[in-house]
Formats: structure tokens, sequence, C-alpha cells
């Protein structure tokens, strides 16, 4: 599987306008084809932040999911304005490979996610993840170049501490 952690940074309170967006037209459009959404969070120490995961079987199918929804689905093409209108940036995102399987979605109130140069190791992390080295196959939609490795817990910790949104998988 490839993992993409997506970062955005939102205009000031316009956080819950992105995530009811996302929500309603977002979360079920994606996975009727092939996207697997693992998580949407809201970021606990930036009101303006949204951040999400979400997972693809291949490089080659990350490409045709990507087409389908931002280029021929009727999802972004009718909401897909107003999502970016909450936008400041969109283009924090790493491509990950999951370390061992995920888990189906775990149901914790709180989450820390450490983003890290190099592996960390913490007591029963939840999803461990590491850098993919890959040709961006969908290039509309930047990625960092830079390699990080990702590791996430359940709890409050030091890192990106994320509470899932309703309409998350892992509540």
């Amino acid at each position: 599987m490839i993992v993409e952690l997506r970062q955005y940074t939102l205009k000031p309170g316009a956080r819950d306008t992105l995530v009811d967006i996302f929500e309603k037209h977002f979360v079920h459009t994606q996975e009727v084809l092939g996207i697997t959404l693992i998580g949407l969070f809201y970021d606990l120490d930036d009101p303006d932040r949204f951040v999400w995961l979400r997972g693809f079987e291949d490089m080659a199918k990350r490409k045709e999911a990507l087409i389908a929804f931002y280029e021929q689905g009727e999802a972004w093409k009718t909401h897909g304005r107003a999502a970016n209108a909450t936008m400041l940036d969109s283009d924090d995102v790493l491509l990950l490979e999951p370390i061992g399987e995920l888990p189906p979605a775990p149901a914790y109130g709180q989450y820390t996610a450490v983003v890290s140069p190099a592996p960390v190791d913490v007591a029963d992390p939840v999803m461990r993840f590491k850098p993919l080295v890959a040709q961006n196959t969908y290039p509309r939609l930047p990625v960092r170049e830079d390699q990080m490795f990702v590791t996430v817990y359940a709890g409050d910790g030091i890192g990106l501490r994320l509470k899932p949104t309703a309409g998350s998988a892992m509540r």
C-alpha cells in the first residue's frame, strides 16, 4: 500500500467548513474509487490545520484514482472550488509505505504522529510508515521530496497531536 500524509494549512476559521465539505462529499466518493481513507484529523495545536491519511494499492492505482476523482469526478467538480477556498497551502504531502500491516481502524480519542527523518520507537505504535522513494505519478498534486518516517500512536505526546473528525475511520 502507498500512503499519503496530507497536512493542509487553512484560512483562519475555515477548518470546520473544510471538514464539513470533506465528510459530506469527499469520503465516499474517494472510497468508491479504491482510495482508502485511513484517518481525518483536527490538529489540536493549530486550529487552522487539517491532517489526513489516504492509501492506494500502488502508484499506478494512485494515478488512476486521482485522475478519476479530481479530473472526472462530480464531487470534486461540484465542491472542489469551495474546498480550495478554505486553504492557504495543500502541498505538505508525504508519500509513505506502511511498516508492517495497517491495523483495522483503531478507536482512540486522540493520536500523536511523530514525523522525523529517522525512525522513532514508541511503545505500542498504532501505525508506522517509512518514506516511499518513487516518482510522483500525479504531479498535479505535489509531494515533498524530503524523506520522513511517521509513527502514529494513541494518546497525547510530542508531535502532531491529532483528534479524529466525526467522519474519520479512526475515531
